[in-house]
């Protein structure tokens, strides 16, 4: 498994490499394949607003944002399968860890299990689907802690 993180912040004050042990902990907890790659990129709110708006038609930033690989993901021979790309806007992260009187750590690493949750087929759109991906959430960052 492949994990690649970029920064699109000067400067980046968040340590790279917790991010890619828990998001490889994450794929390698749900089963993803092991020729897999996945992207994580921490975004500036203005950034995360742009795209917000163009992919959801929803204005302003929101925390986290999926975008899973167009068919064909799969490369041929021992060329890895793209998962897809997981967005992160900190700066929004910050504000909710302090609004849910959490740590910005935790709150990082929630957004982006659930990033890759989204990448690997969960949803929340209807009542039944939240309360499963909130508890696969639960599931995975417990078991991520207790490592």
């Amino acid at each position: 498994m492949q994990v690649s993180i970029t920064s699109h912040r000067e400067p980046e004050p968040l340590n790279f490499e917790g991010f890619e042990r828990l998001a490889l902990f994450a794929l390698k907890l749900e089963a993803a394949p092991e020729l897999s790659e996945l992207s994580i990129a921490l975004v500036d709110e203005e950034e995360m607003a742009h795209l917000n708006e163009q992919y959801r038609g929803i204005a302003g930033p929101t925390d986290v944002l999926s975008f899973g690989c167009d068919d064909p993901c799969v490369a041929g021979g021992d060329e890895p399968i793209t998962l897809g790309d997981v967005i992160i806007a900190p700066t929004v992260a910050l504000r909710q860890a302090a609004e849910l009187g959490t740590t910005i750590e935790a709150e990082l690493n929630l957004l982006l299990v659930h990033g890759i949750l989204h990448l690997l087929g969960y949803d929340h759109e209807a009542d039944d689907d939240a309360a499963a991906m909130q508890a696969r959430e639960t599931v995975v960052l417990d078991a991520y802690a207790a490592e």
